[in-house]
């Protein structure tokens, strides 16, 4: 985080009367030997640190949100347009904090447009979503026909290692995925307390997490299956095209080695280059 952020405090308060809203927007598109972050605008407190390059051509960012968590009446937005031919990889330098609400709800959209035979990788760390904390969140994703994409969301409900479950509040995470400018793929998921303990919501797991790979083939179905072999609560399907992942864990950090690995074996496919590791998570 920036020097000049490390002051900067929420303002709200426990009675949720003050909130932050908050957009970014960030638009990606080759230049020369490799891809350009050509337009960062941003409004309230959500930013991008300076594009880095550890693997040549493709631009890496970090989302920066200097309050440190969100509250309820909180609202983020983020958009992210990658044009032809760009190839970018986004995630954040740390987890996503989700505070108990007063009853009020937060709420954050993330819209990412990508277009013909452009990438776009969609990595950010976990969201830990507080006991008591209410949070809608929203992905919506705009395929062109031709276009590349693999993305994660890894959700922590409570802090297990704090020993604090999920009594109380609720997470509502969505997924809108457009192809060719139709409507591909919805999912709507609501997860509260009797979602978080019965068996068949997360069995008391407090990490749930979904992965999409778009365009993916049987070929890579069956090296997930391979890959999840015997393992309990983690699961592959394939839908014209687009692959799904879904992971349940006692840990987010072990839920997201699990994605790394799907990653690992996807990602010279998809986007044309092994694996390159942010930076940032090693820190």
């Amino acid at each position: 985080m920036p020097a000049n952020c490390a002051a900067l405090t929420h303002p709200a308060t426990s009675t949720d009367t003050m909130a932050w809203e908050a957009e970014l927007t960030l638009e990606f598109a080759p230049r020369g030997d490799k891809t350009a972050l050509v337009r960062r605008q941003h409004r309230g407190p959500l930013t991008v640190q300076r594009p880095f390059y550890p693997e040549g051509e493709v631009c890496h960012v970090y989302l920066l949100h200097p309050p440190g968590g969100v509250v309820a009446g909180d609202r983020l937005t983020i958009n992210a347009n990658a044009e032809t031919a760009a190839q970018a990889l986004i995630t954040t330098p740390a987890a996503g904090k989700f505070y108990r609400s007063g009853g009020g709800e937060a709420q954050q959209t993330v819209n990412l447009m990508i277009a013909d035979g452009a990438s776009l990788e969609w990595l950010p760390q976990e969201t830990i979503v507080y006991d008591g904390a209410r949070l809608s969140a929203n992905m919506r994703v705009d395929l062109a026909e031709q276009s590349r994409f693999i993305g994660w969301e890894i959700t922590a409900l409570g802090r297990p290692a704090a020993g604090e479950g999920f009594s109380d509040g609720h997470a509502e995470l969505n997924w809108r995925i457009q192809r060719g400018g139709r409507l591909f793929y919805l999912e709507r998921q609501h997860l509260d307390a009797q979602a978080f303990q019965a068996r068949w919501g997360l069995a008391g797991n407090s990490a749930c997490g979904t992965m999409f790979v778009y365009p993916a083939t049987s070929l890579h179905l069956e090296a997930v299956q391979e890959l999840i072999g015997d393992e309990p609560n983690r699961g592959v399907t394939l839908i014209e095209g687009l692959l799904i992942c879904r992971a349940l864990d006692e840990r987010a950090d072990v839920l997201k080695g699990y994605f790394e690995k799907v990653w690992g074996l996807v990602r010279r496919d998809v986007v044309g280059k092994e694996v390159c590791l942010p930076r940032i998570w090693a820190t």
